[in-house]
């Protein structure tokens, strides 16, 4: 074949989701199988919410509203910004490739955590910027480190909060005094996709900083809603930032059972509260019984854990898909003697700890 991509794609490593269900089953001839790799809600949608997809799939003929109408009135209210401080996205993924595309070019720079989410690096690497990663100081970001690195060519830093795949937050002291020190040049991106689970004094509200004109947040329906298989996220910035962004976004990326089904979710408030009362009581359960096998983990203040193991993390993982199991080997992020797991629902956690039991 004589066709040649960019240089800069070959650089990438494709990033790999956690197994489907029943792509596992089918391999290893299993019944049952709980994955807990992709930081999922293992509940689901509220009632509300799939009573407003049936409704919305009678409709699904019909191209979707480009401008989320509905959905950015509804969040707009609720987040207390003006429509046209959003940005819808296919998953908040595609608001981090679209600030990318928009504000790097080749040889620029852009500085993130290490280990973090895959996305801000693949994203980066595409469009040809030099990546500077700063390691996680003790599972927590070292913003000393990444204001250090910081340079003349920086166009956006990312910052997680919390991360992914530490699972811990930086306090809203912390994050304010750096951003006051960032030169107002360079774009701030707060992905805060796990904004819905934190609950500690000291968090802060990315929405808080919109006042600094080059601060975008972004949040998503994947997490705590339950909306991953409908793919809707969201960014919430300066006017200036989010126009940029809309010029780059396909006419119709979020569709329409997705819009739909996001605005219930938002409208339903109590259902999701008390899945975030389930969460916390699975976590403490889950620390426990790490506590009791004599495991290590980071406290989180997320839906998932990042959890040290005595053998490779890779073994860990493949005994533990063998037993139905699907978790998050680490070695991706270069740590391999972790695994992640994602806090399921009382029945999946006891599988979890009793597969676990036999592996690790």
């Amino acid at each position: 074949m004589n066709l040649s991509p960019k240089k800069n794609i070959l650089k990438v490593k494709p990033y790999i989701p956690g197994k489907p269900i029943d792509e596992v089953k089918r391999e290893l001839g299993l019944k049952t199988v709980i994955k807990l790799a992709s930081n999922e809600n293992p509940y689901g949608p509220s009632p509300r919410v799939v009573r407003a997809m049936t409704d919305a799939g009678k409709h699904v003929n019909r191209y979707p509203d480009g401008a989320c109408f509905y959905l950015r009135q509804e969040l707009a209210k609720r987040l207390k910004v003006k429509e046209d401080q959003l940005i819808f996205g296919n998953g908040s993924d595609e608001v981090i490739v679209l600030a990318v595309r928009a504000f790097v070019s080749p040889g620029d720079e852009v500085v993130i955590a290490q280990p973090s989410f895959l996305i801000y690096e693949i994203a980066s690497l595409i469009e040809g910027a030099k990546v500077k990663a700063v390691p996680l100081n003790n599972f927590r970001y070292d913003l000393a480190g990444m204001k250090a690195a910081i340079g003349p060519k920086t166009k956006i830093v990312f910052i997680g909060n919390p991360d992914n795949p530490a699972g811990t937050f930086i306090p809203k002291a912390e994050l304010e005094k750096f951003i006051k020190s960032v030169r107002r040049d360079i774009l701030i991106f707060l992905d805060e996709a796990y904004f819905e689970y934190v609950h500690a004094k000291d968090y802060p509200n990315g929405l808080d900083f919109l006042k600094y004109k080059n601060v975008i947040v972004t949040r998503t329906f994947s997490k705590m809603y339950g909306l991953a298989g409908l793919r809707v996220g969201y960014g919430v910035g300066d006017p200036v930032v989010i126009d940029i962004l809309n010029r780059l976004r396909e006419p119709f990326n979020v569709n329409s059972m997705a819009q739909v089904a996001a605005v219930a979710c938002l409208q339903d408030q109590a259902y999701y509260r008390n899945i975030a009362k389930s969460v916390e009581k699975e976590r403490a359960f889950l620390y426990n019984a790490f506590e009791d096998r004599g495991l290590r983990y980071e406290e989180s203040h997320t839906n998932f854990i990042l959890v040290r193991v005595e053998k490779d993390s890779s073994v860990v993982a493949q005994g533990l898909l063998k037993r139905g199991v699907i978790i998050r080997d680490m070695n991706v992020w270069g740590l391999k003697n972790y695994i992640r797991i994602t806090i399921g629902s009382s029945k999946e956690n006891k599988l979890l700890i009793k597969a676990l039991g036999e592996v690790a």
